[in-house]
Order: structure tokens, then sequence, then C-alpha cells
């Protein structure tokens, strides 16, 4: 795809003005918002998925009981209302099995620019789903929320996520040294990556 060119139209200086879309439909999976009613399915699938969590993200942390699922996402509904974080769960059909999530984070909207937070569900990883999941919602954020960056940062052991970024077209910014304390207790580098609106998109066919 050629670079985008056109600068994005000016944006509400209200955004809780703005109508952030709750579906984002893709090829084989849907971006859903999360609420405060899947917090029994979230639950259960923190608890499968913790083990491949651990090393990488602490919200999971947060989340042992019923009781903690429904605080977590009631959280993320004020964040929302608040337009400070969005959250979706990464669903399939026909079912709507909820299989990861992507967090859209860290909002300056007088740029505007975003960060992207995801997670997946045991026994989901290597078939493509977050890197369809990641591109659905950076196309959002660029064609409907104006957005002029689009941030990923990763620990650098992280190689699965490092790997979504870069087959994204993602330009790998800096290597921040000693930026974490990982969960093992060692500490940890992160990459940071960006997309912005003039890049290139999708280089990678297939994707």
């Amino acid at each position: 795809m050629e670079p985008h060119e056109s600068p994005p139209s000016a944006l509400p200086a209200d955004p809780a003005t703005l109508t952030i879309a709750e579906e984002l439909p893709g090829q084989r999976l849907t971006l859903r918002r999360l609420r405060v009613g899947d917090a029994e399915e979230l639950l259960a699938v923190i608890l499968e998925s913790r083990p491949r969590l651990r090393p990488w993200m602490r919200f999971h942390e947060r989340i042992t009981s019923l009781d903690e699922a429904r605080d977590f996402l009631a959280h993320d509904e004020t964040m929302w209302l608040r337009r400070e974080g969005f959250h979706y769960g990464l669903r399939l059909p026909p079912t709507g099995a909820l299989i990861g999530g992507l967090y859209m984070h860290t909002i300056h909207w007088e740029i505007p620019s975003f960060a992207l937070g995801y997670w997946l569900r045991t026994g989901y990883d290597g078939q493509g789903y977050m890197a369809e999941a990641v591109r659905v919602g950076v196309e959002f954020l660029f064609d409907q929320l104006g957005a002029r960056r689009v941030g990923i940062r990763c620990d650098t052991r992280n190689t699965r996520s490092a790997a979504v970024a870069e087959r994204l077209g993602f330009v790998r910014e800096a290597r921040l040294r000693n930026e974490s304390r990982a969960y093992d207790g060692v500490l940890a580098d992160e990459y940071v990556y960006s997309l912005i609106d003039t890049d290139p998109r999708w280089p990678t066919v297939g994707v």
C-alpha cells in the first residue's frame, strides 16, 4: 500500500463527543468491546492462559476471582467512557469464543497517538490471529480516529509480540535498556515500535 499522504480531518475538541465503534470486523475474527458481563468468560480464559501471559504482562495478576474480573472490566468501562482506553476482546465465529484482547491505551488526543497492548489465549498462537487483530485495530485508529502515531512496546525476549509488530511494518525505534523489572526478577530491555500515518502499511503479503 502506498504511504498515506493526506492529513486526517480535524478531531472534535472534546474526545467525549467521538463515537467509538464497539465492534470491529476482521476476516476471521471480530474485535468486540469487553464489558462487565464478560467477566466470567474472561476469568476462565485468564486462568487457562496465566502461564503463557505471566512472563510478559501483569494485568492478569489482578484477575483471580469473578469479583476481580468484574472490577477489572468495570475499570475498563470507565476508561472507555473517559476516552482514555479501549479494550476489545478477540472473538471467533460462529460461537464468539474469546481468544484474546487488544487494548488501545496511553492516548494523547492532541496528536492523536495511541499505544497498543495485546494478549492471546493459550492454544491460539501461531495462526495469525493477533496480526489480524492488530491490523484491524490500527486501521480503525488511523482511518476513523485520525491517529498520527500508533506505538507498541514489548520485552525484547517476547519474540512473538515483536514478530507481530515487525510483520505489520512497525518501525523499531529504540531498545530501552533495563526499562522494567520482569516477572522473573530480571531487569528487562524493551523494544519501542511505531507506525505513523504516512508510513506504508502492511508490507507482508497475506497478513
